[in-house]
């Protein structure tokens, strides 16, 4: 290996974020739950939250396929990751009654496919949105 590579040939280094970019986010997501309030359908947030981020001028990518591969082979699923923020900072946008531990294991798999260091885990059927989150980092 020479002077001044890093990483494995052909990998890009993982896309990380600022903790500034992820306060703006959950400021974001809370101002989305001040208005609608608990109970209504992930889609529903998820487009509100594209206003907001496009409100604060941050960008971000919706819906984005998440490729499997398997050996070599890329297993077509069609998982789709909820929202990529500045390219470095992943949402998953739930309603539901809590965490369990399969949203966590979803999301980091998610993180390392990705090649994405950092998630927010959002749930927004809560009475606060703050006790709706969880951060996570790779």
């Amino acid at each position: 290996m020479h002077h001044g590579e890093h990483g494995v040939h052909g990998e890009q280094p993982a896309k990380d974020c600022g903790d500034d970019l992820i306060g703006e986010v959950i400021n974001a997501a809370i101002a989305v739950h001040r208005i609608l309030g608990p109970g209504l359908l992930e889609s529903v947030y998820e487009q509100a939250l594209a206003f907001e981020l496009t409100d604060r001028n941050i960008k971000y990518l919706r819906q984005v396929d998440v490729p499997v591969v398997y050996r070599g082979n890329d297993l077509g699923m069609g998982f789709r990751a909820d929202m990529i923020v500045e390219d470095g900072l992943l949402l998953e946008l739930k309603t539901v009654d809590g965490f369990s531990p399969v949203h966590l294991a979803q999301l980091m798999t998610y993180l390392r496919l990705l090649n994405i260091k950092r998630g927010l885990l959002l749930n927004f059927n809560t009475k606060l949105l703050k006790d709706g989150i969880k951060r996570v980092s790779i």
